[in-house]
């Protein structure tokens, strides 16, 4: 019975090697078309079937999860910090002048070890309109960040580990 169940897994990963990338491509799909009609979620699902079968041979090995919905919960709260700092970025273009802005390049020292946990906490930073990921330092232990209005550098890095780092440290290993 143990046979069946890793045949069929191999099955299983070889026709959806990635299945929430298969997921979100889908949902990805059908939020970029504005098309929930069963021609645009058949195309949708096929490119979530498709892109993640041509993709799988650069994707060697995953990071397990340590906790699937704390990964749900996170994505949560990138997507309500991205949405707040849309508003805070529209407000400083629309009512400061540009000498008003308080720009700087900030290191934040990572306690992160895994490429993948850095490169989340990357890509969330420069997902976040008003702050981008500039810089990882050789050894992965710092990275420099641009952000475009500042009050508090160690606020910010203060920010950024307990909001960002300590959630993806307790997801990825």
């Amino acid at each position: 019975m143990s046979h069946r169940h890793e045949t069929g897994r191999s099955w299983d990963r070889r026709i959806i090697p990635h299945p929430l990338m298969t997921l979100t491509l889908i949902v990805l799909w059908l939020a970029l078309t504005n098309d929930v009609s069963p021609g645009g979620v058949l195309l949708g699902t096929l490119l979530g079937l498709v892109i993640p079968i041509y993709t799988a041979k650069f994707w060697p090995g995953r990071p397990p999860l340590r906790s699937p919905h704390r990964a749900l919960g996170f994505a949560a709260l990138v997507a309500y910090d991205i949405a707040v700092a849309n508003v805070q970025v529209a407000y400083l273009v629309l009512f400061r002048q540009p000498s008003q802005f308080r720009t700087r390049w900030v290191a934040v020292p990572l306690e992160l070890k895994s490429p993948e946990g850095i490169s989340v906490l990357m890509a969330t930073i420069t997902l976040t309109p008003g702050t981008i990921s500039s810089d990882l330092s050789a050894d992965g232990r710092t990275l420099l960040i641009h952000c475009l209005d500042v009050k508090d550098e160690q606020e910010l890095v203060r920010q950024i580990k307990g909001r960002y780092e300590r959630r993806i440290a307790e997801i990825l290993p």
